[in-house]
C-alpha cells in the first residue's frame, strides 16, 4: 500500500482516475519520447471517451505530455499552452480491445522526428498501469524507478543490461521482456527498488545491442 491508497493523490481536477492518473500517463509518454513533442495523438477509450471533457482528462493528459505533474496548476490551461508551444494536438475516441475502461493511447512525434506510442490505464487513486509501448506488451505501474530498454533480441543482451544494473547497487523489483519476434526488436522493462543515475543509463545505452534507453521516474 502506498500513500495514494490512503489519502489519494495531490492533484488538479475533480477525479483521481480521470485527472491525476491521466496526467501521469501523459508524463510517462513524454519521458519515453525524451524530447520536446511536436505532435500528439490522444485516443480515449471507455469511460475516458465518454467523460473526458467534463472531467478534464484531455487537459490532464496534455499537461502530462507537456511535462507537468498532476498537482501543477498549469494543467488547467494545458490545451492553450500546447498550442502556444506549437504542438499539434489530435484528440479522438475509439474502442481498444480488452482494455481497462480508463485507457488512453498516446502517440508522440518529437523535434528530431522520433516517434513513440504508449498505452496506459488509470486504475484508481491516481495509480496507473502502462500496458503497451510501441505496440509491444509491457506491464508496469510507474511507482518504481523503471528502466525501459529497447534492444535487439540477441543472446547476452539481457545479461549485459542486468549486470550493469546490479553494478549500480540497484535491486531489480520486477523484470519483463516483450519482443516482436525472435531476433527482432524487444523491450526490457526493469522496475528497481533504488533509482539509477543518468551516467549508469548512458553506460547501458553504449551496449551494442541496445537501441534506446529511458529511465522513468514518475513518483
Amino acid at each position: 500500500m502506498n500513500v495514494f491508497d490512503i489519502v489519494g493523490p495531490v492533484m488538479i481536477g475533480p477525479s483521481s482516475s480521470h485527472t491525476a492518473g491521466a496526467a501521469r500517463i501523459g508524463k510517462a509518454a513524454r519521458l519515453l519520447l525524451d524530447e520536446e513533442p511536436l505532435e500528439a495523438e490522444i485516443l480515449f477509450h471507455g469511460s475516458f471517451a465518454k467523460t473526458y471533457r467534463g472531467h478534464g482528462t484531455d487537459k490532464a493528459v496534455t499537461g502530462g505530455i507537456l511535462g507537468f505533474d498532476p498537482w501543477d496548476p498549469r494543467i488547467r490551461n494545458s490545451l492553450g499552452l500546447a498550442a502556444e508551444a506549437g504542438m499539434k494536438l489530435d484528440i479522438i475516441t475509439g474502442i481498444i480491445e480488452d482494455a481497462h475502461p480508463n485507457t488512453v493511447q498516446i502517440r508522440l512525434i518529437g523535434k528530431s522526428g522520433k516517434s513513440v506510442s504508449l498505452q496506459g490505464a488509470s486504475v484508481g487513486g491516481g495509480n496507473i498501469l502502462i500496458t503497451r509501448i510501441n505496440g509491444m506488451a509491457v506491464n508496469f505501474s510507474g511507482q518504481y524507478p523503471t528502466l525501459i530498454v529497447l534492444h535487439h533480441d540477441h543472446p547476452g543482451a539481457i545479461a549485459h543490461v542486468t549486470a550493469l544494473v546490479s553494478g549500480c547497487q540497484a535491486n531489480i523489483a520486477n523484470f519483463r521482456l516483450s519482443r516482436q519476434e525472435k531476433g527482432g526488436l524487444a523491450i526490457m522493462t526493469i522496475e528497481m527498488d533504488q533509482p539509477m543515475d543518468a551516467s549508469a543509463a548512458q553506460n547501458i545505452r553504449s551496449i551494442p545491442d541496445v537501441v534506446d534507453v529511458v529511465l522513468l521516474k514518475l513518483s
